[in-house]
């Protein structure tokens, strides 16, 4: 039997008519804005299933933009996302997709560029009351919800850089919930997500990054 919170039946606070389409559209922009280094230079946003069909008149939008720009669900700001995009030179772009079907309704991918010519792309899956989960990082197939405190871990899949990884949050006393290795293919690109029940110590990445497969480290806090 699942357990059910009141969280869950009453929802998250937000701005805007719907934990799905404005809520959980917002949680997935924040999250993916922790994962590049700032200030953003530009976003790009395709919309799936039930986003392509209702952004615009459910404020999916303004929400994706606000998340992007680190904005709360309840953040009051999201309702002026587009002004303030535009007074901090953020561009964007909004593109519906309705020809993908085999897809979560109320899916996302945001491509993001950065003003040190950094770019990468993360597919978020909004799943209701605010809930969502991050389902791919630049084209590899990952599974995370944000829910906990999240350190990702962009790696050559080889021998030794898992052990390197669990070392040094083992020296670091971090109490591991879940780590799960994604990868595109043997040998490799890969994504070791590790979540924790508590926030990571202040400088954890720069151990993480002390091997030589080791390609970026993001620290993602919820």
């Amino acid at each position: 039997m699942s357990f059910v919170s009141v969280f869950d039946v009453l929802g998250p606070n937000m701005i805007g008519p719907s934990s799905s389409h404005t809520a959980g559209a917002a949680v997935i922009a924040f999250l993916a804005h922790k994962m590049i280094a700032p200030p953003l230079k530009k976003v790009d946003f395709t919309l799936y299933g039930s986003f392509a069909k209702t952004y615009h008149g459910h404020g999916t939008d303004r929400a994706l933009l606000g998340g992007m720009m680190g904005f709360n669900t309840d953040d009051i700001r999201i309702r002026n996302s587009f002004q303030i995009a535009a007074e901090r030179g953020l561009a964007y772009s909004f593109t519906p997709c309705e020809s993908e079907t085999d897809i979560h309704p109320n899916t996302v991918d945001i491509r993001m560029e950065n003003t040190r010519g950094q770019s990468m792309t993360v597919r978020g899956e909004s799943l209701g009351g605010g809930k969502v989960r991050i389902s791919r990082i630049n084209g590899v197939s990952v599974d995370f919800t944000g829910d906990y405190s999240t350190v990702i871990v962009v790696q050559q899949d080889k021998p030794g850089v898992v052990a390197h990884i669990t070392k040094v949050l083992s020296d670091s006393n971090v109490n591991i919930a879940f780590m799960r290795l994604f990868r595109e293919s043997k040998g490799n690109t890969a994504y070791t997500i590790v979540e924790s029940d508590g926030r990571f110590p202040e400088g954890i990445a720069e151990p993480l990054r002390n091997n030589p497969h080791v390609h970026d480290v993001m620290i993602v806090e919820p």
